[in-house]
């Protein structure tokens, strides 16, 4: 193979076998755009349903619909050339049986070329992902603190502490048996997390766990801090864009009424640029 060859996407089974290796690397988009930044540094790009809440003005995950989600993988898609892409499938469109996830998945999967489907839930999922793992989707769980979830978890609570660990534990070696190709853990304590990764034969994905998974996830509004409705604790900050956007707003703001903007060089002349009469 040329040394020059071009890099292609990772499938479900590139990232299974990281397994244990250099942690995965993944971040979340829901833009052209902002997939095309991400492109060089990820190995999977998420199009999670949190584009309700950091895009659309939702409270919740909950509103977000199949039709919003294909629309943001299809834009992430054109973004893309070396991350695997994953879309989230929304609340509501797979949990009726595994015949409805099937139907959802493939849809999703033809409409934005994922590389695979995320659906949160452990052993309550566990069918759904083995019928959908033995029809050619991939599947990518999520256990844990489970969005989707929140109004029967009592909201977005800490998930696996004390004897709690047990069936947090329980639904990820579910998830792995059923044919998930990795797991997301989210928000449970560093212990478990660790002790999760030990145990389970698939990558596990962190967002609020330990960095000893396999691999970190986080909302990239979250990490460039365009999201500043409120700050989770997991959520580092690598930069303060929100901030700068806003500063940036202001200045415009205060140009355009001072009439200091447009100045000479951003308006037109009656002669074309070297025009001799």
């Amino acid at each position: 193979m040329s040394a020059t060859a071009k890099k292609t996407a990772p499938l479900p089974d590139d990232i299974r076998a990281m397994k244990g290796g250099v942690p995965i690397v993944s971040l979340t988009a829901y833009t052209t755009p902002m997939a095309q930044l991400l492109d060089p540094h990820c190995d999977l790009v998420l199009v999670g349903d949190s584009v309700g809440m950091v895009l659309h003005g939702l409270p919740s995950t909950l509103g977000v619909t199949l039709g919003m989600m294909i629309l943001h993988g299809q834009a992430v898609r054109r973004g893309l050339s070396r991350a695997m892409m994953v879309v989230d499938l929304p609340f509501g469109s797979y949990e009726e049986s595994p015949a409805q996830a099937f139907r959802t998945a493939a849809r999703v999967m033809a409409e934005t070329g994922a590389g695979a489907v995320k659906l949160e839930g452990g052993r309550g999922m566990a069918e759904t992902i083995a019928f959908l793992a033995a029809r050619g989707v991939p599947v990518m769980a999520h256990v844990g603190l489970t969005p989707q979830s929140i109004n029967t978890l009592g909201g977005y609570r800490v998930q696996g502490r004390g004897a709690a660990a047990d069936a947090i534990l329980a639904d990820a070696r579910a998830v792995a048996e059923a044919g998930a190709f990795a797991v997301v853990l989210e928000k449970v304590p560093a212990r478990l997390a660790d002790r999760i990764t030990a145990e389970v034969a698939i990558p596990t994905i962190g967002i609020g766990a330990s960095s000893g998974c396999d691999g970190q996830i986080l909302v990239v509004d979250d990490m460039l801090g365009l999201f500043t409705a409120f700050r989770p604790k997991f959520a580092k900050r690598y930069a303060t864009l929100g901030d700068d956007a806003e500063k940036a707003v202001e200045a415009y703001a205060a140009e355009v009424r001072a009439r200091a903007f447009p100045a000479a060089e951003h308006v037109f002349g009656d002669d074309a640029p070297g025009a001799t009469s």
